[in-house]
């Protein structure tokens, strides 16, 4: 298969919120009624969410790339174990710089956009505990200071050959950069990057229930 080239995130605060099934980053998932929000068991045995990352709405994303190999409908979501990169440190778990288990992160395929509602996840004092949404845009090449956030990432931030076992040969689904907005800090390790690692079978086929993660900082 060959490696497809990079679609990159443009983040924007929006004027109005954004539609269910939209792409957008940080806010609230859309779920489809039949769906729970994702949760995870973490090493002291206590229940926590998974941080939703994104959502990209793959028309939108084949409107601009009809060449990229993901479906051309529906919606993929992407969540992880990123609370400690958010300053939160409730949970024990987290991902490091090495290749995580499937269980640190969450891809979710849904075929369509119909029938979907915001999921919201709240404190203790009834808070919401999501950053203010982000409208997503893509784009085939940004300003060189610019955020690296993007689809089909190149390995740039690694500084080796290959991924760690089990991961040789994968490539990236989804990269996440360090970034502050005016409700969070973003850092992955020293201004790192997060990156989704999917195989290339498993692309090719759109599964996406054995996605990795690996935080690299150069």
């Amino acid at each position: 298969m060959t490696t497809p080239k990079p679609i990159y995130l443009i983040l924007s605060r929006p004027f109005e919120k954004l539609p269910a099934g939209a792409s957008r980053f940080w806010g609230n998932p859309d779920l489809p009624e039949v769906v729970d929000y994702p949760m995870y068991i973490d090493d002291e045995g206590d229940e926590y969410p998974y941080f939703f990352v994104c959502q990209i709405n793959l028309a939108q994303l084949a409107a601009f790339a009809p060449g990229n190999p993901l479906p051309k409908s529906g919606l993929l979501s992407f969540f992880a174990k990123i609370d400690h990169n958010l300053g939160i440190f409730a949970a024990t778990d987290g991902i490091q710089s090495h290749c995580s288990a499937p269980e640190d992160v969450k891809v979710l395929y849904f075929p369509t956009t119909d029938d979907m509602r915001e999921m919201v996840i709240v404190d203790d004092n009834d808070n919401p505990t999501a950053p203010e949404e982000l409208a997503i845009g893509f784009a085939d090449r940004i300003e060189p200071l610019a955020d690296d956030h993007a689809l089909f990432a190149l390995p740039t931030h690694r500084e080796w050959e290959d991924w760690d076992e089990p991961c040789e040969g994968w490539q990236i689904l989804l990269q996440v950069d360090s970034f502050d907005g005016m409700d969070f800090s973003l850092n992955f390790m020293d201004c790192g990057v997060l990156d989704f690692l999917i195989s290339p079978e498993d692309l090719a086929a759109c599964r996406f229930d054995n996605v990795r993660a690996i935080i690299l900082s150069t």
